[in-house]
């Protein structure tokens, strides 16, 4: 293993001295130094030479373009906290993808929900019980490493099938048991690194009740599916039975957000509540029972799913979701040029169309209905 990668999945050191997150915490007023202008030049020019031979190097382009980048943090005489931030930022994002790499081809659930969560709480054999079916359904799971519901999740799935994403605090250090030793416990410094990870490596979410960190993490999903930047998934908002933290969450939303117009009603259909595990994993396998996955190819959607819809329910399609386009209709397609670079998928059928980029809880009850179509004949 190289140095960088012992340094990121090392035991955390305690204390955490909070000086050396400063720049995370606040904007640093250290003056940037001048440097010095022959040495800038020859940089540059290494740096020239550098990124021309990166051009003959598989995404060596995009590579050479982050070299520029990082020199232009000198010509821009950006000050030394600025760069840490950036530095720290990229290293964690790179070593977390490359633990992720080998296993893109497995979906997974992210589990969030409170630390202080005790093991005798209903809400801790929940969540221990639904990493649990979700590992026997062929799923991997993500979640924080900590303890509570945190280490339900790694306990009910077992240190196999699971990723563990700490984050670097004062108190709450330690990684639980279940992750602890295992090469996918990989430790952030920063939370918006870590919250990357757990959506974009994602197929599903599931919440389980917790404080400010859950509801955050919650509310930041529903708005990237919401405004589109992240792709659509199964939402579920898991209780123990007969519970309620969930339910009064929803009618907060539907009173105050709702109620005040603040989201649209087609919202509410990004998220499900409910007090059953087999009700919140057939939501999340249901929603991949047709539809498979989704990418935007110039001014068009494209939805890739697993059985072909017949003329008749392509018909269907356009007379109750026109809305969701630029008046143009839905059509049936192969893969298209520019998935090339997905090849593995090129036997799926596609739903094409021009999408207003607005009503994403619109396009989920889309994909509902998609996945509800019976096979054709």
């Amino acid at each position: 293993m190289k140095r960088d990668d012992l340094i990121a999945s090392a035991p955390l050191p305690r204390p955490d001295d909070f000086s050396t997150n400063l720049e995370q915490t606040q904007e640093s007023i250290e003056p940037a130094r001048k440097p010095d202008l022959r040495n800038l030049s020859r940089a540059q020019q290494l740096a020239d030479q550098l990124m021309a031979a990166l051009q003959n190097v598989p995404e060596g382009d995009l590579v050479a373009e982050i070299v520029e980048n990082a020199v232009k943090l000198l010509r821009d005489r950006t000050n030394r906290g600025d760069v840490k931030l950036i530095n720290k930022a990229f290293k964690e994002i790179r070593y977390a993808l490359k633990i992720f790499a080998p296993y893109r081809n497995v979906r997974k659930v992210s589990m969030f929900g409170s630390a202080r969560t005790p093991e005798s709480s209903p809400d801790y054999q929940q969540a221990s019980d639904f990493a649990r079916q979700m590992v026997k359904v062929g799923w991997m799971v993500i979640t924080g490493a900590g303890g509570g519901i945190m280490a339900a999740g790694h306990g009910g799935a077992g240190a196999g099938p699971s990723f563990g994403l700490a984050i670097r605090l004062p108190h709450e250090q330690a990684a639980n048991p279940y992750i602890a030793q295992d090469r996918k416990l990989i430790n952030f410094k920063y939370f918006f690194t870590r919250k990357l990870l757990f959506v974009r490596s994602a197929s599903a979410l599931a919440l389980f009740p917790g404080g400010f960190g859950t509801l955050d993490e919650g509310f930041e999903v529903l708005t990237l599916v919401q405004t589109g930047k992240s792709v659509p998934m199964p939402i579920v908002l898991v209780d123990h039975p007969g519970g309620s933290y969930w339910t009064d969450w929803k009618k907060y939303v539907e009173e105050n957000l709702l109620g005040r117009g603040l989201i649209s009603a087609s919202d509410l259909s990004l998220f499900k509540v409910t007090d059953s595990n087999a009700e919140a994993i057939r939501e999340i396998k249901h929603f991949y029972s047709n539809y498979h996955s989704v990418r935007t190819v110039r001014d068009e959607l494209v939805i890739r799913l697993q059985r072909k819809p017949t003329a008749a329910q392509l018909q269907q399609i356009n007379d109750q979701f026109r809305d969701l386009t630029d008046g143009s209709p839905f059509r049936l397609r192969g893969a298209l040029p520019a998935e090339a670079d997905e090849p593995a998928l090129a036997q799926l059928c596609r739903l094409v169309f021009a999408f207003n980029h607005k009503d994403h809880g619109r396009l989920r009850k889309l994909i509902d209905f998609l996945n509800d179509l019976p096979a054709g004949t």
